[in-house]
């Protein structure tokens, strides 16, 4: 792999999985739900070591239908989940790029979350893996798939009123 962090195309969508963490933590989940391909996917498997997510257990696999009943339900009407949702603060980061090319390119990333609610913090620590689909421009870049691996999956992991 001769890619590296400073290849255009792998800055263009590191820039996208950094807009991500910010627009969540600033709950602004209607814009980034756009930040998804029609066809993309965001997936957090139990299994850590899952690479097919079509026929096992996840604590969520949604495309564009299902992550838009999500947003939904986070920002209309009365909802637990966004009314009292935690604040968040994230960092994502230890990029390496797998796959590389003039249309696609597939990262590996960490991404530690610290939410705090109700005089408590808690720490969400993950490995990430995106697909990201090239535009014509930057602004035009989309997942095409994003999947969030807590290092405590196989775990009871308490409910997040938040995206991951």
């Amino acid at each position: 792999m001769t890619e590296t962090l400073t290849d255009p195309r792998v800055v263009r969508a590191i820039e996208l999985a950094w807009r991500e963490a910010a627009l969540l933590d600033a709950k602004d989940y209607e814009a980034w739900q756009r930040l998804y391909a029609d066809d993309g996917m965001y997936i957090i498997p139990i299994d850590r070591d899952a690479e097919a997510f079509d026929d096992v257990l996840n604590m969520v696999h949604d495309d564009a239908r299902m992550r838009g009943l999500r947003v939904r339900r986070m920002t209309e009407g009365y909802a637990l989940a966004a009314v009292d949702s935690a604040i968040t603060v994230r960092t994502v980061s230890r990029f390496i790029p797998a796959d590389v090319d003039d249309r696609t390119v597939t990262l590996r990333a960490a991404q530690i979350i610290v939410a705090y609610k109700r005089g408590r913090h808690d720490l969400w620590a993950a490995d990430v893996d995106y697909v990201v689909r090239l535009g014509a421009s930057g602004d035009e870049d989309r997942f095409a798939r994003k999947v969030v691996r807590l290092v405590n999956a196989d775990e009871a992991v308490p409910a997040a009123g938040f995206l991951l």
